[in-house]
């Protein structure tokens, strides 16, 4: 074994005492977004929302788009006939004034 395969030994011995063992715990590396403070986000977040709308690439939520999207919605759970019927019921036997048992409502 020459000086320079020793020095070799010696740096990995030294790189592998650096990192923690399996059994000490670490603390996460917060990198990226959950590295900054709260307002650099959110200034971030401006200066993107800013060039998509000035490049046409931002939605424009009006209130047709909101109509269409509850119609969507709607639409969906209406389909399904047992949760209308459930929920129908519950609303009928909620009503005030109601004397009936109510034990049958879900």
């Amino acid at each position: 074994m020459n000086a320079h395969d020793e020095t070799a030994i010696e740096n990995t011995d030294a790189a592998s005492d650096a990192q923690p063992s399996a059994d000490a715990p670490t603390a996460k590396q917060r990198r990226g977004f959950a590295a900054m403070d709260k307002e650099a986000r959110r200034e971030l977040a401006r200066s993107g929302g800013l060039a998509a709308h000035a490049v046409g690439l931002a939605n424009q939520f009006t209130s047709e788009k909101a109509r269409e999207a509850g119609k969507k919605g709607g639409a969906a759970i209406a389909a399904d006939r047992e949760h209308m019927r459930a929920i129908g019921r519950k609303g009928g036997l909620g009503k005030r004034g109601f004397r009936k048992d109510r034990t049958d409502a879900k």
